[in-house]
């Protein structure tokens, strides 16, 4: 059997949740996919930049619960946080 041929055989068609194709990309490469790839002529300009910052386990422990009780994920809350904290309040 070819590379080929076992690569196409493990994609799977959808994934059910964000947290499975996470999981399978993990352990595979776009590289062994490339019969499913087709060239576009598209153009994007990037708006907006996301940027990462390391947090202790204990800070983002209050994050998290903070997100939960306001209902929001920890992105959002981070960033509103920041905002009001920096005085950037939309």
């Amino acid at each position: 059997m070819s590379n080929k041929k076992k690569a196409t055989g493990d994609l799977p068609r959808s994934f059910a949740t964000e947290e499975a194709a996470g999981e399978f990309w993990d352990s595979h490469s776009l590289a062994e996919h490339t019969e499913f790839l087709e060239p576009v002529d598209e153009e994007f300009e990037l708006t907006a930049r996301i940027y990462e910052v390391q947090v202790s386990e204990e800070v983002f422990s209050c994050l998290r619960r903070k997100a939960e009780a306001s209902h929001q994920s920890v992105p959002v809350t981070v960033d509103q946080i920041l905002r009001k904290e920096l005085s950037l309040a939309e």
